[in-house]
């Protein structure tokens, strides 16, 4: 019997006991046992505590045991799975010449006929603007990975000014937990999308037999496959879900369903994560937070001394008042690069000279930028 097998049968038992699958770290627990690992190393690759592991292990054992009659634990559970024998198409199974059945017949694949697993990882990042260069925020990418991968959160707001780094941060992020993920998915709500269009749009990706039209009906067929699967996805461009010139997070006319959208990302149980991209931060957002929900907001601030590679790659001059530079611009990554294009195109990359101007000196682009955030 091999991993594939193994792990096959595990969800079968699982299915069977509890009405669940296999969740992505107990999948992670049975490979790794399977394959001579300990608890701490399961761990490392899982960035779960090995405390959280082992627990895990605990369980597994303990309902694996139960369905096969057998004392399993993870010092002999290699030896015990290889003993048993099953067929995939009748769910028969065979332990130590006691025969029973799985009550649910498992396709080839080793999956229910009802579900559609994933054979390898499904990206869908079609959508995803390309990043070329990436700059320091390893703290803020420690934190979201303690939230999504330790913390369990639900939903997840990524907020700050235009141009901050927010998008940049995200799909760094993703290149960093991917191998935990069943599904990733990146979207934009650029064009104001209705929460209709939406959801069908993320429904697809799991090419489900049919498509309610009703939201409703479409939200709880979502929610299902989060629970099936382990899914990261990532709405961009939040704020063009809000009414300009109102409070923060007010939605516009057509589109106050993504509140309960959100809100049942929030509070309903599953194994997937929701990350919002937005220069507002949605309320309910800021509700969840105070009722103590899985459901976190990280506010991006200045890259810091960070942004000197930034000004390095302008070939700007003057390199001691680059800091002063980085400071009267608030450290915002786009803001910089398109200051230090305004550097050489006026003074030809010295920085000095451009500093003896009255600060801060804005160009077109940044005009346009500030001018749309304060409309708004």
């Amino acid at each position: 019997m091999d991993i594939t097998e193994v792990l096959n049968l595990a969800d079968a038992l699982m299915f069977m006991k509890t009405g669940k699958h296999l969740d992505h770290l107990q999948k992670a627990v049975i490979e790794g046992t399977f394959e001579g690992k300990t608890y701490q190393e399961i761990a490392d690759e899982t960035y779960q505590s090995e405390g959280h592991v082992r627990n895990t292990g605990s369980e597994l054992w303990k309902l694996l045991s139960e369905e096969l009659g057998e004392e399993i634990n993870k010092s002999n559970f290699k030896t015990i799975i290889k003993k048993v024998e099953f067929n995939h198409n009748t769910g028969h199974v065979t332990v130590n010449t006691l025969n029973f059945w799985t009550e649910t017949k498992l396709t080839p694949t080793g999956t229910h006929p009802s579900q559609k697993k994933p054979t390898e990882q499904h990206l869908n990042l079609n959508d995803a603007p390309e990043i070329l260069s990436f700059y320091g925020r390893e703290n803020e990418l420690i934190t979201l990975q303690n939230w999504i991968l330790e913390k369990h959160s639900r939903l997840i707001a990524i907020l700050g000014m235009r141009g901050i780094g927010k998008t940049t941060l995200a799909i760094q992020l993703i290149e960093q937990i991917k191998p935990q993920f069943d599904y990733i998915i990146y979207r934009s709500l650029r064009f104001s999308s209705t929460p209709e269009t939406t959801l069908t749009n993320l429904l697809q990706i799991f090419s489900p037999p049919e498509i309610p039209n009703n939201i409703e009906t479409q939200l709880s067929q979502l929610l299902d496959y989060l629970r099936k699967y382990r899914c990261l996805i990532i709405l961009d461009d939040v704020q063009m879900l809000f009414t300009a010139a109102q409070p923060a997070g007010n939605y516009k006319t057509g589109l106050e369903n993504y509140q309960r959208f959100f809100q049942l990302i929030a509070e309903v149980s599953h194994n997937s994560c929701l990350l919002l991209i937005s220069s507002e931060k949605p309320r309910e957002i800021t509700n969840f937070e105070k009722e103590n929900k899985p459901c976190q907001a990280l506010v991006l601030g200045s890259l810091g001394i960070a942004a000197k590679e930034i000004l390095k790659e302008q070939n700007l001059t003057d390199e001691e008042s680059w800091e002063s530079l980085i400071n009267i611009y608030q450290g915002n990554p786009l803001w910089l690069q398109q200051t230090g294009t305004l550097i050489k195109e006026l003074c030809g990359g010295r920085l000095g000279e451009f500093l003896q101007f009255e600060m801060p000196v804005i160009c077109e682009s940044l005009t346009a930028i500030l001018d749309d955030a304060f409309q708004r």
